[in-house]
């Protein structure tokens, strides 16, 4: 078991108090990073983290899903570790089309190529943006060079059988039989592992994000954490709900058209109360599957 503790990434305030965490104030950088920004941007927020992050660490949380761009770089800092595979919990592909740099929706494809990343496996998807009027979004090399695989629900994926690219998409009735079929496929081809974790695969009735969800439930992620034991060599966790208004245009006109909708306060606490809970229960169980 890992005794390494978390790390708190902390833009938005939205993670709360974690016994034995180390916290890194980045409120500065919220309205630069969130969501989306150019790589120069992004490179400076790299450095910056370079120079304040611990040597050691364990599961880092970094807020909402709206910084899930984040994984990229802390992939990176576990490149003497690999090779390893990627697991992604999220309702989206995060392999999207972005021509202004990086954003939460588009930072996989980088990910999936690297040398020292053997495979990604994005579970839980049961968002439109792997159906076919959004096909044309998703970056094709990863899934052609078979470095990246959609566990799906809910979304017609017929297009893909017609690129040839039918093995990269796994599409299931139901979360148990997409678990069931996952968890006998991490153990068929046992692997070192990076978990990142997007609360937005999961039900809004086991926590409430500021995405479109899917229909995974806390089972379903504790069957795969366990099919992991022993093998997850580094974690991340976001998805934390938190309101925030973009001074950007074009982040509030992006943001908008993705359907996220101001919070009331009053749903806002309770949200964040349920997420909380739910980030202890994860961090235990991942703590007693890391190497």
């Amino acid at each position: 078991m890992s005794k390494r503790e978390a790390l708190i990434l902390d833009f938005d305030d939205s993670v709360g108090q974690i016994p034995g965490a180390t916290t890194l104030a980045l409120s500065d950088w919220q309205e630069a990073i969130r969501f989306g920004c150019t790589l120069r941007t992004f490179n400076r927020l790299r450095n910056y983290l370079d120079a304040q992050m611990p040597s050691s660490y364990g599961t880092v949380l970094m807020g909402s899903g709206d910084y899930h761009h984040l994984t990229w770089p802390l992939v990176e800092r576990q490149r003497a570790r690999g090779p390893f595979q990627l697991v992604v919990f999220d309702n989206h592909p995060d392999n999207m089309r972005f021509p202004w740099g990086i954003h939460c929706g588009s930072w996989v494809r980088r990910v999936a190529m690297l040398p020292y990343v053997s495979h990604v496996h994005v579970v839980g998807i049961t968002s439109g943006d792997i159906g076919a009027r959004h096909a044309w979004e998703n970056y094709l090399r990863p899934l052609q060079a078979g470095k990246l695989s959609y566990w799906c629900m809910d979304v017609d994926v017929g297009w893909a059988n017609r690129l040839g690219l039918a093995d990269a998409f796994r599409r299931f009735d139901d979360p148990d039989a997409l678990t069931t079929a996952f968890v006998a496929q991490l153990r068929q081809a046992p692997q070192a592992t990076y978990l990142s974790i997007d609360k937005d695969a999961f039900s809004v009735d086991t926590a409430r994000t500021n995405w479109d969800q899917g229909r995974l439930e806390e089972v379903h992620a504790m069957a795969i954490i366990e099919a992991l034991r022993g093998r997850i060599v580094a974690s991340d966790i976001n998805g934390e709900v938190s309101a925030y208004r973009y001074r950007t245009w074009w982040k509030r006109l992006l943001s908008g058209m993705d359907g996220q909708q101001p919070i009331p306060q009053s749903e806002l606490d309770a949200w964040q109360a349920q997420q909380r809970a739910f980030n202890t229960r994860l961090l235990a169980a991942i703590a007693a599957s890391s190497t």
